[in-house]
């Protein structure tokens, strides 16, 4: 039997921080980054998106969209403050930086935030429908799915997923015309090799948050900076951050 992974919250101290996974993904994105902030007695709240690990990428598709993940993150809002957080910040990593800054725009409470590798400023949709693909048939060999069935199952994803791109691309319009709204301090992060989204969709944030107090990181990495070669540096920073707005 394949252990799935779940949500997560390390409850330490006053400050909480809400950070989201990616799209096709889980909690396990922001683990390394839970477990750094977990050290500095932060409080971290990890929740799973609707749809999300089941072990079958189709309820990705047919049992969630944008609306019910805004009911999520508002629902990881609330469930921070029933916790009673002193304060409350959000990051996320990819579609789940969209959702924070989201999040931002419509929650003036909560403390600051920010996005990592997330195309909020973009047309282009690089590679998110091939690496979806890609994460759908490694998860379902792992699972050892009959062949027959594994290919019935991705050539109903391959032709059904962009409908779900297209209503995640149509959101992320709608949270960037409203940047504007932000007021709390803002962490961007950005590879510079990143191999599902625009490299420069990072530059083109931060230029669109150019009256705003951000901060703007790059990394000589790709898409997953939570998890590969730039998580330590990342970690470094998101801390220096999280101290200097916290005053």
């Amino acid at each position: 039997m394949i252990s799935r992974p779940e949500p997560f919250y390390f409850k330490h101290g006053p400050q909480g921080i809400i950070l989201l996974h990616a799209f096709a993904s889980n909690p396990n994105d922001v683990r390394l980054l839970a477990r750094q902030l977990e050290r500095l007695n932060y409080s971290v709240y990890a929740p799973m998106l609707t749809g999300h690990g089941t072990g079958d990428f189709t309820d990705i598709l047919v049992n969630a969209n944008p609306q019910i993940w805004q009911a999520d993150v508002q629902k990881a809002i609330e469930f921070m403050q029933a916790e009673q957080m002193e304060s409350i910040s959000i990051f996320g990593i990819s579609l789940g930086g969209i959702f924070a800054t989201w999040a931002l725009e419509h929650n003036p409470q909560l403390l600051m935030g920010g996005a990592f590798g997330s195309p909020i400023v973009s047309d282009d949709n690089f590679n998110v429908h091939s690496t979806f693909m890609q994460m759908a048939k490694a998860d379902y060999q792992q699972q050892k799915l009959a062949q027959p069935l594994m290919e019935e199952k991705l050539a109903w994803l391959d032709s059904h997923v962009d409908e779900q791109l297209a209503a995640i691309a149509q959101f992320t319009h709608e949270v960037a015309d409203q940047l504007g709204a932000i007021k709390q301090p803002y962490f961007i992060a950005q590879g510079t090799k990143d191999e599902i989204i625009n490299p420069d969709s990072g530059k083109r944030l931060a230029a669109a948050l150019a009256e705003h107090n951000f901060q703007f990181h790059e990394y000589d990495a790709g898409h997953m900076l939570t998890v590969n070669g730039a998580h330590h540096q990342l970690e470094a920073d998101l801390i220096s951050f999280l101290k200097e707005n916290n005053k």
